[in-house]
């Protein structure tokens, strides 16, 4: 059998890439022979590199997408709707486009070539739903859980995200402005991201950090992603702060891979109320929640400052963090391609 995949923003090697791979390695698994679609065969070492993916089985095709002559098709949707002719089509949304004319009749002749609609969240069904006129499924994104494990916990906050100043900006801004207002003795904030769509942002957020117990780190590897993760007590989110969401639904985290990533290490998630967060953490069992800058600050030093609700919260998170598995990703998309 072969299968194909496409994802137009596979150098970004974001959260959604490391879902588009994990389908790869999955159907690669159930016994798929696998092309990805992607013109630059080095990417192969990047994603080994950063995502801790096993793409070596994996066939990287630079020729033009073409979906004939498949069994099975994933494709990644920008928004637009492709015309798929493969023997399956599966088209995934990772954002809640909205305002797209996505019922116009074209678009409602390619969706019936369509065997599933699969979306990255409850939040982002939503969304598709409505503008396409379709059922979605949900299928989480898959997280490698059993690579992160706590370790020796530092009085340290960690956010993991790309970095950019374009449509999915996490405000890494926001959350440094915090952590200044702040003045938490003797703990350090630590901004963690891919820069390949925002050196420019980078070099502005280092500005504003400077001379404080701020550091950023830009394109970390793996390892030592599990080292942040593990130093960490708390985790921080801020995408889509000041932003109406059902407006602007596209601004905000549409899941939160990272979240889980962190969960699974023991850090306690105070996290943004908005988007899919939460569907990831619940208040007061697993994770705080939070819509104001004050309640984000009250809600930090409240457990920086009670160590028997963080040591609570922080073993919590770990047992949710298992429900994002990608053995549990795994399953739900062979299901889905039986």
């Amino acid at each position: 059998m072969k299968a194909g995949i496409y994802d137009p923003y596979l150098d970004t090697l974001g959260g959604g890439e490391r879902y588009m791979m994990t389908v790869a390695d999955c159907l690669n698994k159930n016994g798929y022979q696998v092309d990805v679609f992607w013109k630059d065969e080095s990417i192969k070492r990047k994603i080994k590199e950063r995502l801790n993916i096993k793409v070596e089985r994996i066939n990287f095709t630079p020729e033009t997408f073409n979906s004939s002559g498949y069994d099975l098709i994933f494709f990644l949707s920008d928004g637009s709707i492709p015309f798929l002719t493969a023997k399956r089509n599966i088209l995934h949304f990772q954002v809640p486009f909205h305002g797209v004319d996505g019922r116009k009749l074209l678009n409602r002749i390619k969706l019936r070539r369509i065997n599933h609609v699969v979306c990255n969240s409850f939040f982002t069904k939503k969304f598709i739903d409505q503008e396409y006129g379709v059922n979605s499924k949900v299928i989480y994104p898959p997280v490698a859980v059993d690579s992160f494990k706590p370790l020796k916990k530092e009085n340290l906050i960690i956010f993991v995200g790309r970095f950019t100043d374009l449509l999915h900006n996490k405000r890494q801004d926001i959350l440094i402005e915090i952590f200044k207002k702040m003045k938490i003795k003797d703990w350090k904030l630590m901004i963690v991201g891919g820069d390949e769509e925002g050196k420019r942002y980078v070099a502005d957020l280092k500005k504003k950090a400077r001379g404080f117990p701020i550091e950023i780190i830009t394109n970390p590897r793996f390892n030592d992603l599990k080292h942040f993760y593990g130093q960490a007590k708390i985790f921080w989110t801020a995408a889509g702060f000041g932003v109406d969401e059902e407006k602007e639904p596209e601004k905000t985290e549409h899941f939160g891979i990272t979240t889980v990533e962190a969960m699974s290490a023991g850090c306690v998630p105070v996290v943004i109320k908005k988007g899919g967060q939460p569907e990831i953490v619940s208040e007061g069992r697993n994770g705080l929640l939070w819509t104001s800058e004050e309640e984000l600050r009250e809600k930090t030093l409240r457990i920086i400052n009670n160590q028997s609700e963080w040591l609570k919260l922080s073993k919590a998170a770990q047992k949710k963090a298992n429900d994002f598995s990608e053995k549990r990703f795994c399953q739900e998309l062979r299901r889905l391609t039986e």
